[in-house]
């Protein structure tokens, strides 16, 4: 019956506790370091709190359910979980592809911390990565990528590694479990930042990785016992706390988002708009045969830096901020952070707000900054 579920009950049940008299509803936090010890010392237990956490185990098996893998490990971040994964399969010697209109802290980190430990690094946009993972031996891909929204055709990606015998990771942070299950598509493991809409309220960082495959959960798992970049169970708290209400936030979102799309196309102070659910952007075909709903993030170009600064300052409901997936809207100008894109070009991450109010509120300030 599980499988059947829509995304608000799935997010539900996987967050809730089993119905155990006396237990609470809700799943408390246990800030614990250090626990009482058995006497049998083979018996599974929790003895520290770097290796484990019953907080983390319950919003590890909610993680897991939701993107549909057998085990799920927490992460003090999105970046610790991509970088954890990264340091156990891009060994010295292996060819890595990241991608190269992605996060650019992804590239960042391939380019500054693993290619002076002999790997070798390959950055391909969205469009070359499924050519450039005919030569892989891991393959990090980003999709829709952040923050152009072109999308990555991961059933090819995934039969193009699976021929080389590469490992394929795919960055699900954009459109969360409930817009895109990789792992179904022939991902070998999932990584995203739970920072933004599975948390959704702007006060934690977090990230995970999952999968299905034991000894490479292992392995990630052993990483992180080693390099210490644990999520703190209070911040797993908090993440299991939002995951009740992700399936109904993202939904929201996800129809916010396309409305505003299409507002957006016909504006006369936008260049261009990018979102995957409109029947005219170049990746809609793609992103309809692998997404179950676009995400909340549209893309567009104004005509200078001027104007995205104009477009947040006149907005009443859109919050000048660089993270993404929260409750309230907000557009960030990427350039400042060194994406390669126009001095114009501006990524909107819209929120819960009721969507007419949005749509009035972005339409009016940019007519505004466009006097």
């Amino acid at each position: 019956m599980d499988g059947q579920y829509g995304d608000s009950t799935r997010s539900v049940t996987a967050s809730a506790t089993l119905g155990i008299a006396g237990a609470p509803v809700s799943t408390p936090p246990v800030p614990a370091s250090a626990y009482h010890l058995s006497a049998d010392e083979s018996a599974p237990q929790d003895v520290y709190g770097r290796s484990s956490n019953p907080t983390w185990r319950h919003l590890e098996s909610a993680l897991a359910t939701l993107e549909g893998a057998t085990a799920a490990l927490s992460f003090s971040s999105g970046m610790a979980a991509i970088t954890s994964v990264l340091r156990v399969l891009a060994t010295p010697g292996k060819r890595l592809v990241v991608p190269a209109d992605g996060y650019y802290q992804v590239r960042a980190y391939a380019l500054e911390s693993l290619v002076p430990q002999g790997v070798e690094v390959v950055t391909a946009s969205a469009s070359e990565m499924c050519d450039a993972a005919e030569h892989a031996d891991v393959v990090l891909a980003e999709t829709p990528v952040n923050p152009t929204l072109d999308v990555v055709d991961l059933h090819r990606l995934a039969l193009t590694c699976r021929s080389r015998g590469a490992t394929l990771v795919v960055d699900n942070t954009t459109p969360t479990p409930f817009g895109q299950q990789p792992l179904s598509l022939g991902a070998d493991l999932v990584v995203a930042s739970a920072t933004k809409a599975l948390a959704g309220h702007g006060d934690v960082l977090a990230g995970y990785a999952a999968g299905c495959h034991a000894d490479l959960m292992a392995a990630v798992e052993r990483e992180r016992l080693l390099s210490g970049a644990i999520l703190g169970p209070f911040e797993a708290w908090l993440v299991l706390r939002s995951l009740g209400s992700a399936g109904l936030r993202f939904e929201r979102q996800c129809h916010n988002a396309l409305a505003v799309a299409v507002m957006l196309r016909a504006h006369p102070a936008v260049r261009s708009v990018r979102y995957p659910g409109l029947p005219e952007d170049p990746s809609h075909e793609v992103a309809s045969r692998q997404m179950r709903r676009f995400g909340g993030l549209v893309s567009i170009e104004l005509a200078d830096a001027a104007a995205v600064h104009d477009l947040a300052s006149r907005s009443a409901l859109l919050v000048a901020a660089t993270s993404f997936g929260g409750i309230h809207s907000s557009v960030d100008r990427r350039a400042r952070w060194g994406d390669p894109v126009s001095d114009g070009f501006a990524r909107l991450s819209l929120g819960i707000e009721d969507t007419d109010d949005l749509v009035a509120d972005i339409d009016h300030a940019l007519q505004r900054a466009s006097r």
